[in-house]
């Protein structure tokens, strides 16, 4: 399923942190919010260099989550590695 066009238009215009925060909390469960967190922090720390098994022991999770982060960040045109690398 595509990101709808107009959800992306609001995030984006969201330019306050804690206004940011307040429409992740309501539009997202807390679960949904912990995985997208979980996410984040996985992607920095494989572009900080940490191995995956260190990143599995760190946050109690399996390798196939984290194979997924390694893949993201091999692809030269992803977004995230650009945000990571500004």
């Amino acid at each position: 399923m595509a990101i709808d066009q107009e959800l992306l238009k609001a995030i984006s215009s969201i330019d306050n942190l804690d206004d940011m925060n307040h429409f992740f909390e309501d539009i997202f469960t807390p679960a949904e919010l912990d995985d997208i967190s979980l996410r984040w922090k996985l992607l920095k720390d494989l572009h900080n260099g940490l191995t995956q098994r260190k990143i599995a022991e760190k946050y109690g999770i399996s390798l196939c989550k984290i194979t997924r982060g390694s893949k993201i960040l091999k692809n030269k045109n992803s977004a995230v590695l650009k945000v990571l690398n500004s």
